[in-house]
């Protein structure tokens, strides 16, 4: 049963109850932004000067647009940059439709670049964001100028074991059961289990990230649907990874056309650091950035190291760069890099950063035809066809 076959387990957005204010950290906005069939919440960050080109941040399972900010502080003097909340998570209430696929992800994304017409963009996704950004760029082309990739929820063979108990969220009423059987579990202890499965080095975590994220855990329980989407997100990353033909996403990585940054992380317990050679294969105009040190939030645990590997990657894909980049202009970390052919492969750790914990982690769980404007792609047996206002 897929996870648009479900019914609705949450009351209509105009009945959901009050809950704390998300945090927005200092330098950062966040607003709502309504459209058909969603409301999306949006955070951004005023770029260093007008005239920078968009950039849009996509998270994972169990996620926010808050698992960016680190990331979009260091590169405010490149890109434009807006995060979004997926429908479900972070600020964004459900969809109408209570469709959690990555199909239905994806559709979310390009529904708002087209309503904002901020596109062609620098897309950045993290684990099941890494999925349906590659979906958006694999059908739509036009709405992308590069991707980066962080630890994208792509199918694998042989899962880790350390992903199982995620995976298993996808089963018909393992939700319940898990959330019966942590009922007398503190906010404080939900958020240490996420961050020693998220991060290469729990340590990182300063303790006001700590703090705040405590906080948001608790916002978050709060929320009568809070298990809904992180349910039917992780059956529709199963669904996705069981298709076959164009739809799959291994398929639609080899049809982007935008230059790619991949992201790996060596101590990733949720997406296998194996995979990054296969990730590499795959998208054609690909950099490697291996960081055997970090865990599955890259972005959150050196968010340096990943913007100066974002900076070399528009020098080498001739995008014109908002700045001058961090100091150094290499993407080589504490470890040193390596450079062979023309993708990177970056070892070590990279300068510490707080980065910030958050009770948000993506899991791991889990090409079309395009033309601007009024084209269709088909995913998953569905057109997915977007328009501006549509």
């Amino acid at each position: 049963m897929s996870s648009t076959e479900l019914p609705s387990a949450f009351p209509a957005a105009n009945v959901l109850p009050k809950v704390a204010t998300v945090r927005v950290a200092e330098g950062e906005r966040l607003r709502s932004v309504g459209l058909p069939g969603i409301t999306l919440s949006v955070r951004s960050r005023p770029p260093a000067r007008e005239g920078l080109p968009p950039a849009l941040y996509v998270h994972g399972l169990g996620g926010s647009s808050q698992n960016w900010s680190a990331l979009m502080e260091e590169l405010e003097g490149a890109v434009d940059g807006e995060a979004v909340d997926l429908p479900g998570f972070g600020d964004s209430p459900p969809p109408d439709d209570g469709d959690y696929s990555v199909t239905a992800h994806a559709r979310a994304v390009i529904r708002y670049l087209d309503a904002s017409g901020r596109g062609p963009v620098h897309l950045f996704g993290n684990s099941l964001g890494g999925a349906v950004t590659t979906r958006v760029a694999a059908v739509r082309p036009d709405l992308v100028r590069t991707l980066t990739l962080v630890s994208p929820a792509l199918p694998e063979i042989r899962v880790q074991r350390t992903a199982v108990p995620t995976a298993l969220l996808a089963l018909p009423g393992v939700a319940a059961l898990f959330t019966r059987f942590t009922r007398e579990w503190t906010a404080e202890q939900r958020v240490r289990e996420v961050t020693a499965l998220c991060y290469g080095d729990p340590a990182r975590v300063s303790p006001e990230a700590f703090r705040n994220a405590v906080e948001e855990m608790e916002r978050r329980l709060r929320l009568p649907y809070f298990w809904d989407a992180m349910t039917r997100s992780a059956r529709g990353i199963v669904n996705a990874y069981t298709l076959g033909g164009q739809h799959a996403l291994w398929r639609q990585a080899e049809r982007v056309l935008a230059p790619t940054l991949l992201v790996y992380g060596g101590r990733d317990q949720l997406v296998g650091y194996r995979m990054a050679q296969r990730a590499a294969r795959a998208f054609r105009y690909s950099r490697l950035l291996s960081l055997p040190d970090a865990g599955h939030v890259a972005m959150m645990e050196y968010p340096d190291t990943v913007a100066r590997a974002f900076h070399e990657l528009l020098a080498d894909s001739g995008e014109p760069a908002g700045g001058a980049g961090p100091a150094g202009g290499s993407s080589s970390a504490a470890g040193g890099a390596t450079v062979a052919g023309g993708r990177a492969t970056v070892a070590g750790g990279g300068a510490s950063a707080d980065g910030g914990a958050s009770a948000d982690c993506g899991a791991s769980g889990g090409g079309g035809a395009s033309a601007g404007g009024g084209s269709a792609a088909v995913v998953d047996g569905e057109a997915l066809t977007e328009n501006a206002g549509s």
